[in-house]
Protein backbone atom coordinates (compact mmCIF):
# COMPACT_ATOMS: atom_id res chain seq x y z
CA UNK A 1 0.00 0.00 0.00
CA UNK A 2 1.38 3.27 -0.84
CA UNK A 3 1.34 6.40 1.18
CA UNK A 4 -0.67 9.50 0.11
CA UNK A 5 0.91 11.83 3.37
CA UNK A 6 2.99 13.62 0.81
CA UNK A 7 -0.46 15.29 -0.05
CA UNK A 8 -0.39 16.94 3.26
CA UNK A 9 1.79 20.42 3.28
CA UNK A 10 2.52 23.18 5.45
CA UNK A 11 3.90 26.92 4.38
CA UNK A 12 3.70 29.70 6.75
CA UNK A 13 1.57 31.77 4.28
CA UNK A 14 -1.40 29.06 4.20
CA UNK A 15 -3.39 29.04 7.68
CA UNK A 16 -1.39 30.25 9.28
CA UNK A 17 1.20 26.81 8.97
CA UNK A 18 -1.40 24.68 9.94
CA UNK A 19 -1.16 20.99 7.80
CA UNK A 20 -3.74 21.25 4.46
CA UNK A 21 -4.30 19.83 1.46
CA UNK A 22 -2.16 20.35 -1.40
CA UNK A 23 -1.52 23.63 -0.50
CA UNK A 24 -5.23 24.27 -1.26
CA UNK A 25 -6.48 26.40 1.94
CA UNK A 26 -8.47 23.45 3.41
CA UNK A 27 -7.33 22.24 6.71
CA UNK A 28 -6.37 18.42 7.60
CA UNK A 29 -8.82 19.20 10.56
CA UNK A 30 -11.20 20.26 8.19
CA UNK A 31 -11.47 16.98 6.84
CA UNK A 32 -10.98 15.35 10.03
CA UNK A 33 -13.98 17.05 11.85
CA UNK A 34 -15.75 16.23 8.51
CA UNK A 35 -15.46 12.69 9.26
CA UNK A 36 -15.79 12.81 12.79
CA UNK A 37 -18.91 14.58 12.36
CA UNK A 38 -20.50 11.18 10.47
CA UNK A 39 -19.77 12.55 7.15
CA UNK A 40 -19.02 10.21 4.25
CA UNK A 41 -15.74 10.37 1.64
CA UNK A 42 -18.61 10.56 -0.78
CA UNK A 43 -20.35 14.15 0.44
CA UNK A 44 -16.94 15.36 1.05
CA UNK A 45 -15.95 15.01 -2.00
CA UNK A 46 -19.18 16.58 -3.56
CA UNK A 47 -19.38 19.28 -1.44
CA UNK A 48 -15.49 19.75 -1.89
CA UNK A 49 -14.98 19.16 -5.57
CA UNK A 50 -11.32 20.43 -5.54
CA UNK A 51 -10.32 17.10 -2.96
CA UNK A 52 -9.57 13.75 -4.38
CA UNK A 53 -10.33 10.57 -1.95
CA UNK A 54 -6.47 10.16 -1.90
CA UNK A 55 -6.60 14.00 -0.29
CA UNK A 56 -8.86 12.06 2.67
CA UNK A 57 -6.79 8.91 2.96
CA UNK A 58 -3.87 11.57 2.98
CA UNK A 59 -5.65 13.39 6.18
CA UNK A 60 -6.29 10.09 7.93
CA UNK A 61 -3.00 8.65 7.44
CA UNK A 62 -1.26 11.99 8.75
CA UNK A 63 -3.61 12.04 11.97
CA UNK A 64 -2.18 8.11 12.43
CA UNK A 65 1.29 9.33 12.16
CA UNK A 66 0.36 12.44 14.63
CA UNK A 67 -1.58 10.44 17.26
CA UNK A 68 1.50 7.47 17.23
CA UNK A 69 4.32 9.76 18.73
CA UNK A 70 5.44 8.39 21.71
CA UNK A 71 5.08 9.68 24.97
CA UNK A 72 7.83 9.45 27.46
CA UNK A 73 6.41 10.24 30.85
CA UNK A 74 8.64 12.11 33.15
CA UNK A 75 8.99 11.01 36.47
Amino acid sequence: MSSEISRITTSPDICGGRPVIRNLRIRVSDVLDLLAAGESRESILVDYPYLEDADITAALEYASAAASHRVIAAE
